[in-house]
């Protein structure tokens, strides 16, 4: 357990607000049902005629309408992976009670895996077309990634540590990871942290494509499969989630309702390749043993692991194996396992923080979600994946893994709040009242 410089005790940090724009739904409550109901939020393309490419199905956010939430003016100046990202701290934020903070205790940490992307091509097809005055003046500040950390801090008028966080696939679970540094360590008492990705445009989708990484199952309902033996390679989604994290002091002075407490924290480097993961899992295994070590915990407390699981062959069977090797044999076949992307796909530099969302559901209402999709057993990955719809379970103790191209390795540990903490936890597993 980390010690702060001054000597005293490491604060403890909990999650008091979550704010989700996903495929299967914006806003805590619309999420959460999808998400313990097995809902699937991948669809055929609809963004641009995906005729010509080899992938033709996403994760798109449906219900999001930009201008509902931010005005004409706000949205047409901003992309849709800042207008996202946004939205989602606006949900969290109340959902958090709205709370109140002096402006230097308060920060952002907020991640992408590429920023504006979509303003970006916009912008340079138009500097071809029409010429460099047709260029907007807005351009700038709507394709930098950090746009979305800064933003949020003149939402909320947060004047602390504010940073953009981009390591691919793990972004937002470093961004949660290092705001509860923060907090844990007293520089701040509350954090607004997550990500946000905007990618279904025909660029990702073809570079993705060649790289083989994408699945090319035509059916919707079943192109995301992680665990299973016929899986064949992740799909690209877009969204955004947020979560506020607030010192336990704090939760407890105002009485607020606490999801989980963030407990712990691992991050390491593979150091193997850029693009495939170790399949010896050091790498993994180390930030898997750290969240761990971090949080006090030995590895046979852990109840529930939400996995990264994209539905890849080699992330897929890589995980498995370093699951066995975190947790041993025996307890790796009694821990349940899931992974949420089979149901909302793989959102990149979001979908660390909405993995961590989908963890704090599980231990606030004792209820995992379930991998759909998952139909024929592979030898490789033969743990318990949870495949039969949501279960009922009490999570005291529970990790969320993301790993992200580059051999970037995060893991969170999240414990179950007290009731002196105003833990959410409702009367027993499997309850879904908010």
């Amino acid at each position: 357990m980390n010690t702060r410089a001054d000597g005293a005790r490491p604060r403890r940090v909990l999650i008091t607000g979550i704010g989700p724009v996903s495929p299967i739904g914006t806003g805590v409550d619309t999420f959460a049902t999808a998400l313990f109901e097995g809902a699937s939020g991948i669809s055929r393309v609809t963004r641009f005629d995906p005729s010509e490419l080899p992938v033709k199905v996403a994760g798109e956010v449906r219900d999001f309408d930009p201008e509902h939430h931010l005005g004409v003016r706000e949205a047409r100046r901003t992309d849709r992976f800042l207008q996202m990202g946004l939205v989602a701290a606006q949900l969290a934020w109340e959902d958090a009670g709205k709370p109140s903070v002096e402006p230097p205790r308060g920060g952002v940490i907020f991640s992408t895996g590429m920023g504006g992307l979509q303003t970006i091509l916009d912008q340079y097809e138009l500097l071809g077309r029409r010429g460099a005055r047709a260029v907007s003046a807005f351009t700038v500040p709507a394709m930098m990634a950090n746009s979305g950390a800064g933003r949020i801090a003149i939402e909320f008028g947060l004047r602390g540590p504010n940073m953009c966080v981009s390591t691919a696939c793990a972004s937002s679970a470093h961004a949660i990871g290092e705001a509860f540094r923060l907090i844990q360590s007293g520089r701040l008492d509350l954090c607004v942290a997550g990500g946000s990705e905007a990618v279904l445009v025909p660029i990702t989708f073809a570079a993705f494509a060649q790289m083989r990484a994408l699945s090319r199952n035509p059916d919707p309902a079943t192109a995301s499969r992680p665990f299973d033996a016929r899986r064949d390679g992740f799909v690209l989604s877009e969204g955004a989630c947020v979560v506020v994290l607030e010192a336990e002091e704090r939760v407890r002075e105002r009485r607020a309702r606490a999801y989980a407490e963030v407990a712990g924290y691992g991050a390491t480097a593979d150091a193997y390749h850029m693009t495939a993961p170790d399949p010896a899992g050091t790498g993994a295994a180390e930030a898997m043993r750290g969240a761990l070590q971090d949080a006090g915990e030995a590895p046979g407390a852990v109840d529930y692991i939400n996995a990264h699981g994209t539905s890849t062959p080699l992330n897929d069977a890589a995980e498995t194996r370093t699951i066995k090797e975190v947790l041993g044999p025996e307890k790796a076949y009694a821990t349940p396992v899931s992974s949420t992307k089979s149901m909302v796909g793989h959102m990149l530099g979001a979908a660390g923080a909405i993995e961590t969302a989908a963890t704090a559901l599980a231990v606030e209402r004792g209820l995992l979600p379930p991998t759909i999709n998952h139909r024929e057993r592979d030898p490789e990955c033969d743990l318990d994946y949870v495949v039969e719809g949501a279960r009922a379970a009490r999570v005291a103790v529970a990790l969320c893994n993301s790993f992200g191209f580059g051999g970037h390795n995060a893991v969170l540990a999240l414990r179950a709040p007290t009731e002196s903490d105003g833990g959410a936890r409702r009367a027993g597993p499997g309850a879904l009242q908010k």
